[in-house]
């Protein structure tokens, strides 16, 4: 990355200066990432589908803005390498169903080793873990949440991430390492195509160590273990812009008036789709 791209994106995430490539600094790095840089697919709701180049995603997130997994995790994969980190890319999917493992392909996972220790990073979840996990398997806990690490079955090996937050509580990689390439055709699909829920369904998500918003549509939600889940219906455009920029730190000034109206109206009819389908 050029140096100001590289600067820019170390002060979005709270550093003045590039940490020594430590676990310690990585643990920082993840949780301002995940604090900082929302989940979102704004550019993609307005048909403006973003590049997989890392350069181009760590551009946008030192502008304000964020992404989903490609990107976010793409830059961050970027920026640890040019701090001095061991990265390694992987294919990876996501899955509803609590009992699905297969690799899709719709998910880049990373792997860090630093100080002897390798560690499953992901801000690329929007509500994946608050840090780092120790690649091993077992129970993690992170303050009230608690998550699961185990091996992969089948012919590939790999690892199998679980957790009971959010609406996707499997993700799975295979362990080979991969490159951008290999994430092209999903990418294109996951942006363009009509059937995929970035293109009919706005999202934001942003998480710290107790609890994790999540936009979609017009429903604001926030996941708690201690307190449960809370939502509430944002029911005016003022309303859904000032969430963006306060509760998810998303920078608004890419978005003309007419981005505005246009975001707004496709998310409202997304929405009252989304009531009738509910309403039976």
């Amino acid at each position: 990355m050029t140096p100001g791209i590289f600067a820019g994106y170390l002060r979005r995430l709270g550093f003045a200066e590039p940490p020594r490539p430590t676990a310690e600094a990585l643990f920082a790095l993840q949780r301002a990432h995940v604090e900082r840089v929302p989940y979102e697919n704004v550019d993609i709701q307005l048909g403006r589908t973003p590049g997989l180049d890392p350069v181009q995603s760590a551009l946008r997130i030192a502008e304000g803005r964020g992404g989903y997994c490609f990107h976010v995790n793409g830059a961050f994969a970027a920026l640890l390498e040019s701090l001095g980190y061991d990265v390694t890319r992987h294919v990876g999917g996501v899955h509803h169903d609590p009992e699905a493992r297969t690799v899709t392909g719709d998910h880049l996972a990373l792997t860090v080793r630093v100080g002897g220790a390798e560690y499953f990073v992901d801000t690329g979840l929007g509500d994946g873990p608050h840090e780092p996990l120790p690649l091993r398997a077992g129970t993690h806990r992170q303050g009230d949440f608690r998550y699961v690490l185990e091996p992969l079955e089948g012919p590939e090996p790999g690892w199998t991430f679980l957790t009971s937050y959010g609406p996707c509580p499997v993700t799975v990689f295979r362990s080979a390492p991969a490159a951008l390439a290999n994430f092209e055709a999903e990418h294109i699909r996951l942006s363009t195509s009509p059937e995929s829920g970035f293109v009919r369904t706005l999202v934001m998500i942003r998480r710290d160590a107790e609890s994790i918003d999540v936009l979609r549509g017009r429903v604001l939600g926030r996941i708690d273990p201690a307190k449960g889940p809370s939502e509430r219906e944002l029911t005016t455009p003022e309303e859904l812009y000032e969430v963006m920029a306060t509760v998810f730190g998303r920078a608004l000034d890419d978005l003309t008036p007419v981005d505005r109206a246009a975001l707004w109206d496709q998310v409202s009819r997304a929405h009252e789709t989304w009531l009738a389908a509910r309403a039976g």
